[in-house]
């Protein structure tokens, strides 16, 4: 465990994840490796095709989607006519069938895969993990040198949780020093599923709980990996009422949330009063608008109440400052 990963933000295949992924500066694309969290494939072709992402390269995990195994060799495929190139994403419990296609489709493109493991659903001692590690490489093909290793904690829900899921991740760490895995990361969320009982029209602090995770193991060589601005809950249902301006902007311990309703009942004055708010804050940071597209395209709407953008825009926003921000809080490799 002598390198560190690239970052790597678990991401939803929404327009606004990927609006920021497609903004990113060279720099920034270098050390990202973003993983896209698929419920289906419907969809996802034409906005990477319209949202190509900088990085180049993007891990695809298709866990959840049903379908044979013909499906990533498919999509592999399809992103080699896009010049774009897929890391694919193995899970411990996928069919021995669906794990040689991932590895097929690892040869394919970049030599190189990733083994999300979660070590409360999938390994709880070192001696499953061995054999989750076992079947994975043998039906797969590929070497532990060719895979990137994501410990992937999930939710950190509150303070004493953030103990628990520290304590996991050390056992964890412990046994993943026994083998030559390309990388090692450790992830967790720490964002609320619903933001919807937080109050309006001042920003509320919402910790960085997974952040701080991370930073208290201390473990050289460990990698950095999480769920962006969202959670790694999905929430029930759909959501039927007109969502409010709302952006979720990371500092060093939180995230500040900001959700707007006053100002009447244009989204665009909303959304106007919003970043001046934002950019007048002790959050906003020195280099303003160059910190990153995200930040520029606030301080473009505190300039003028025209154009308010979307959830979707709010999110693209959010997310491309939370990147930025993560990449300056990291050590380069």
């Amino acid at each position: 465990m002598d390198l560190y990963a690239d970052y790597q933000p678990i991401l939803r295949p929404r327009r606004g994840e990927l609006t920021a992924l497609a903004h990113l500066s060279a720099e920034e694309a270098a050390r990202v490796t973003p993983i896209v969290e698929l419920e289906s494939v419907e969809g996802i072709l034409p906005l990477l095709r319209e949202l190509r992402p900088r990085t180049q390269v993007v891990a695809l995990d298709l866990g959840s989607v049903p379908g044979p195994p013909e499906l990533l060799l498919a999509l592999a495929g399809r992103l080699t006519e896009m010049d774009l190139g897929l890391v694919p994403v193995m899970r411990p419990r996928e069919s021995l069938q669906r794990l040689a296609a991932h590895g097929a489709a690892a040869r394919m493109h970049r030599q190189r895969a990733v083994l999300r493991l979660q070590p409360h659903a999938d390994a709880g001692n070192p001696a499953e993990a061995n054999a989750v590690a076992e079947r994975v490489l043998e039906a797969s093909g590929l070497d532990p040198r060719q895979v990137d290793l994501l410990i992937d904690l999930a939710e950190t829900a509150c303070l004493s949780h953030a103990d628990i899921v520290e304590e996991r991740a050390r056992r964890v760490l412990r046994w993943a020093r026994g083998s030559a895995w390309r990388s090692v990361s450790v992830a967790s969320g720490a964002m609320p599923p619903n933001l919807d009982d937080l109050p309006t029209d001042r920003p509320v602090a919402v910790g960085r709980l997974d952040a701080r995770v991370w930073a208290r193991l201390g473990e050289s060589g460990v990698g950095y990996a999480d769920y962006g601005v969202t959670s790694p809950v999905r929430r029930n249902g759909v959501q039927h009422h007109r969502q409010l301006p709302t952006l979720r902007y990371t500092s060093e311990q939180e995230w500040w949330i900001y959700r707007w309703a006053r100002r009447g009942g244009r989204s665009d004055d909303r959304c106007h009063d919003l970043c001046r708010t934002l950019v007048s804050s002790p959050q906003w940071p020195s280099t303003g608008a160059r910190f990153s597209w995200g930040d520029a395209e606030i301080a473009r709407r505190a300039r003028t109440a025209r154009g308010a953008g979307s959830s979707a825009s709010w999110i693209a926003w959010s997310t491309s400052h939370h990147i930025s921000h993560v990449l300056r809080a990291l050590p380069c490799p």
